[in-house]
């Protein structure tokens, strides 16, 4: 497990004494006890993301109106592929799904295995979409628990228009397919989160919302948290009441943006949409296009820990002053306190976007990553006052705010709904994004 961002080793392991600092070499990491027990899983519609140039001919003879979206069938969907390639017309073929990105990202991150849940073509052959989708993941992306069908890959065609403009055509294939069946309990009950998306949700009456919800009663079981990637803000808007109801039987984190906090919460206030989100899960992070990232978690009275930053007000006054703090379930808290953060997008943000596609997945991911980090020094290092109270996360959520918005912006700058390169080692303007503990 390499520990989120950047760091001065002393605060690694922090113990007692010196004499009982304990590094990651001095682990008996092939013990029963240890082996296997830090990773993330996710349920997603393994799909693969098409981008090509527009023509609106070509749009006309498929029922493609420009700024819309479609279904079509594999069929269809097949005979417009094969076009698009034979006229050389595809720009890019890229791995998606917002579950499938933010476990890629993760274990680029943190160099640790992630488990993809998921159904895909059984017969994969090179050049083929199937074959795109595993090139383009982590290779610590696990990815033998994959439900074999015999449906094509889902697709997820991209039609761009000179003035940016975009028409998606989409071809479901097997990603609605995934049953119970291949959610094993055994891959759910020691992973360190288990990560949803709303889509899986969309249709009751397909496979893969009984699989969801299956996984989601495992994870409970087995006291695993559970993180939700609400993902579009139509969906969210059919049925708020779904969700929230969803959200407080079944949710620890929560990660959306603007127009999906709106769908969910009415409000538009972002404290006030971490704030009503806060009623139903335990932690919330928010990314707000051009203000930045927001994150909302519980901590218990007793372990606040003040800012040593100026504190700020606005719709909840001095909202930050306990962003030292870090995040806790609230039924482990005696006394709860709701805890908030804000910052500004890394460095202005970069100079320019081409898309904004996956930088909220980026962010979850770096999330993530702290939970895990957390899970993992808890079970090494038991002995550590770190652990004398029961936290969710391992960094105050200040910290981890610095961490998301610096993942996200590096999804932007790299154009990619993917990390492609991870995050630089040496940056001087990090230097001050050390452990606050």
């Amino acid at each position: 497990m390499k520990f989120p961002g950047k760091r001065k080793h002393k605060h690694y392991f922090p113990v007692d004494t010196p004499k009982k600092r304990m590094g990651p070499s001095s682990l008996t990491m092939n013990s029963p006890s240890i082996q296997g027990l830090f990773y993330l899983v996710g349920l997603d519609q393994p799909l693969v993301d098409i981008e090509v140039d527009a023509e609106e001919s070509l749009l006309a003879r498929y029922g493609v109106k420009k700024g819309e979206s479609i279904v079509l069938d594999d069929e269809r969907a097949m005979t417009l592929y094969l076009e698009l390639k034979k006229r050389k017309m595809i720009r890019g073929e890229f791995a998606g799904g917002a579950v499938g990105n933010t476990l890629h990202n993760y274990t680029i991150l943190s160099h640790n295995q992630a488990v993809l849940l998921g159904a895909i073509h059984k017969s994969i052959t090179v050049g083929d979409s199937a074959y795109t989708y595993l090139c383009k993941t982590s290779s610590l992306v696990n990815l033998s628990n994959l439900m074999p069908c015999d449906a094509p890959m889902g697709r997820a065609i991209c039609f761009v228009f000179p003035e940016g403009e975009r028409s998606f055509v989409i071809s479901p294939g097997c990603m609605n397919e995934l049953t119970r069946k291949y959610v094993p309990e055994k891959v759910i009950c020691n992973a360190s989160t288990l990560l949803l998306t709303a889509f899986l949700l969309r249709n009751p009456d397909s496979p893969i919302f009984d699989a969801t919800m299956h996984a989601a009663s495992l994870a409970q079981a087995h006291d695993v948290p559970i993180a939700l990637n609400l993902g579009t803000s139509f969906l969210i808007e059919q049925d708020p009441e779904f969700w929230k109801l969803f959200i407080n039987r079944h949710v620890n984190v929560v990660a959306m943006n603007e127009s999906e906090a709106e769908a969910l919460t009415g409000e538009t206030d972002p404290f006030l949409a971490l704030k009503k989100t806060l009623e139903w899960c335990d932690l919330v992070l928010l990314t707000y296009g051009s203000k930045g990232l927001y994150l909302g978690a519980y901590s218990d009275k007793e372990a606040l820990r003040k800012t040593s930053h100026e504190l700020y007000s606005k719709s909840i006054p001095e909202y930050n002053k306990y962003e030292y703090s870090r995040g806790m379930l609230r039924r482990d808290c005696d006394e709860p306190v709701h805890i908030f953060c804000h910052i500004n997008p890394y460095q202005g943000g970069p100079d320019k976007i081409f898309t904004t596609n996956g930088a909220g997945d980026a962010a979850l991911s770096a999330v993530l990553h702290d939970i895990a980090a957390n899970h993992y020094h808890r079970a090494v290092v038991p002995q550590s006052p770190k652990h004398r109270i029961p936290h969710l996360t391992y960094s105050s959520i200040s910290q981890i705010a610095k961490y998301a918005n610096r993942v996200s912006y590096e999804v932007l700058s790299q154009n990619s709904p993917r990390l492609v390169y991870g995050l630089p080692e040496k940056e001087d303007s990090l230097e001050e994004a050390y452990w606050d503990f």
